[in-house]
């Protein structure tokens, strides 16, 4: 193998998987590290910065930074077993959020002047609401369009306030708009044609994926009064119109938006709520999280049950019939769910919830515009820029490629607003601005780091609950209570500092393998150089993951080269510790992806430029 480049920015990012695996490359260990210390508004500043909502997400994010913590995959537990969990991160997210002070002078402040360019926002969502924080301080007169009231878009209307108070989105969209953002409430857009025939410079559609997808059986039409679309339903309660429901309730769908359903129900009038799905328990969309929220509320979960008819007693609902289905897979390991030949199931109910997916909906999208949309209905969009074929309209959250999360909103708009901002200064879009990154030496001593590397034991700390008796009474009343100041340091610590990394000078090597006898994860191996897949198999320890990279030096002394299992490297620093030389030291690696707002700032300085230091 070559040696690694090391100067890619891409090696060391790759290597602090919690912040790889974030669309918006939040630097997660160093605002937790934040957090330990106390420093709640700089941890504050630093997620504002990339994910723009941190008191949102820390409620509600789907978490791909847990799957991919190196924490939930290197330890064991006592039984040799049950592998530790992920860092809490998502949790931590709110700590820096729940206990920080007022920020608001620490955030960018009006443009002092406008620079001429108009730019239209479709949506009051994330996406939009991230495009209108990035270019406000570059002085663009930027304009919000929403029919509803209030600006938060889905964040408002399809998440029960049990999970996300009003307040917090007031607060956080609040910080947006106040950067002299416009928002025109009740203002929907019918039609982008005449949106376009405004003279905008720049037009982002940032409109979400606003339809529920129905169900076709038979009795779906005739009880159709009790019968209702889960996002509809769910944005109906959030405006205070739906305020009661039937006390027998069948929620269709496996997702997110099910789970949202069936615990909204629970806390209106349902005692008796089921969740029907179609698919498996481990096959379904909601995340794990959500499944456990559910049963701790004490709803049940029937799988690989496929509705058959609606019954109904002259147009009044009387239930669900199902079909018992089972999996099975071909050849190439394509699953289809085959009838089990087994009685149908029949479950009375008041009320039926769907909720089995969302889907796009632009009848407001003329098709003579010179938009492109594929065979499904979608926008042809440029991934990496958010373009569309109409030069000046840019996509971004679900109304580019279909539903996904609010922090995949948030990375489509910091995309959308660099290339914006290049489309109006007549710079071709698809020359992306480089991001910041740099390695830093944390040695402050022969055996000293300024940062702290014990590795601690504990398991994953609990996030607190209401008591349910009292949850359940009041649909608005937070369900998740936090962590507290005590339990967040401890959570805190049992981060790994991924971003700290060990950086090896092949020049500085003796080859006295002391690195390798203290390291305590076997990750470290001198040997004969190969290809890849010859090397993965002759490591002290097998690296059986192909998805991180081993980190091979030059040729040493000796003929050999050191190699690094990157995988499951504790970063404890006791290879540098022990290292008689100094070829092993232990350098932070900082990325930030580049931003539009970052042209207001004199030097693209990282994210904790914002986190102004406190000590």
């Amino acid at each position: 193998m070559k040696p690694t480049d090391i100067a890619h920015p891409d090696y060391f990012h790759k290597v602090v998987d919690c912040q790889w695996a974030c669309p918006s490359h939040t630097p997660v260990p160093e605002y937790i590290r934040l957090i330990a210390a106390g420093r709640y508004d700089d941890a504050y500043l630093v997620n504002w910065q990339s994910n723009v909502f941190p008191g949102i997400l820390g409620r509600t994010c789907d978490r791909p930074c847990e799957p991919a913590c190196r924490r939930g995959r290197v330890e064991e537990g006592g039984d040799h077993k049950a592998k530790s969990e992920p860092v809490a991160i998502c949790r931590l997210k709110r700590v820096a959020a729940d206990f920080k002070s007022d920020i608001r002078a620490r955030l960018p402040q009006r443009a002092a002047r406008r620079n001429g360019k108009r730019i239209a926002l479709v949506g009051a969502g994330p996406a939009s609401l991230t495009v209108a924080r990035d270019l406000a301080p570059l002085g663009y007169e930027l304009v919000v369009f929403d029919g509803d009231a209030r600006a938060g878009g889905m964040m408002r209307t399809q998440i029960p306030k049990f999970r996300l108070p009003d307040s917090v989105i007031d607060e956080e969209v609040g910080y947006v708009l106040d950067l002299g953002v416009e928002f025109r409430a009740g203002a929907r857009v019918d039609s982008l044609g005449a949106l376009l025939g405004e003279g905008w410079d720049a037009v982002f559609v940032g409109s979400g994926a606003p339809r529920g997808r129905d169900i076709d059986v038979p009795g779906r039409a005739e009880a159709a009064a009790n019968v209702h679309i889960g996002i509809d339903w769910l944005a109906s309660v959030s405006f205070g119109h739906t305020t009661r429901i039937g006390r027998r309730v069948v929620v269709l769908g496996g997702g997110n938006t099910a789970m949202d359903c069936c615990r909204s129900a629970k806390r209106l009038g349902g005692d008796d709520v089921q969740v029907v799905v179609r698919s498996g328990y481990d096959e379904m969309k909601a995340s794990s999280w959500e499944k456990e929220d559910a049963a701790h509320e004490g709803i049940p979960i029937h799988n690989f049950l496929v509705p058959k008819a609606i019954t109904h007693d002259g147009g009044k609902l009387t239930g669900v019939t199902f079909e018992k289905v089972a999996p099975e897979y071909d050849a190439k390991g394509r699953r289809r769910l085959i009838p089990t030949g087994e009685p149908d199931v029949h479950f009375p109910c008041d009320d039926v919830l769907v909720a089995i997916g969302q889907e796009n909906a632009f009848p407001w999208v003329e098709r003579d515009l010179g938009l492109d949309f594929d065979e499904h209905g979608m926008p042809v969009v440029d991934p990496a820029t958010m373009s569309s074929t109409r030069p000046g309209v840019f996509f971004g959250g679900d109304a580019a490629f279909g539903p996904k999360n609010i922090i995949w909103a948030v990375a489509h708009g910091h995309d959308a607003a660099v290339s914006i901002d290049l489309y109006c200064r007549g710079e071709d879009v698809g020359k992306r601005p480089s991001p910041l990154y740099n390695l830093v030496s944390q040695k402050m001593g022969i055996h000293e780091w300024s940062y702290d590397n014990a590795i601690t034991a504990d398991r994953r700390f609990r996030v607190p609950l209401k008591d349910p008796k009292l949850a359940l009474k009041n649909i608005k009343i937070e369900v998740e209570l936090g962590y507290d100041v005590r339990v967040a340091f401890a959570e805190a610590q049992r981060c790994l500092n991924c971003d700290v990394q060990t950086v090896f000078s092949g020049k500085l090597c003796i080859e006295c393998d002391a690195c390798v006898d203290i390291c305590p994860m076997d990750c470290i191996t001198f040997t004969t150089n190969g290809d890849e897949t010859d090397l993965r198999t002759r490591l002290k320890a097998p690296a059986v993951n192909l998805a991180q990279d081993l980190y091979v030096s030059g040729e040493l002394k000796t003929g050999r080269v050191m190699v690094k299992d990157e995988d499951v490297c504790l970063h404890c620093g006791l290879c540098a510790e022990r290292c008689p030389t100094g070829a092993w030291d232990m350098q932070k690696f900082l990325f930030e992806p580049a931003h539009a707002d970052d042209r207001c700032r004199a030097h693209r300085a990282p994210a904790t430029a914002y986190a102004a230091a406190a000590d």
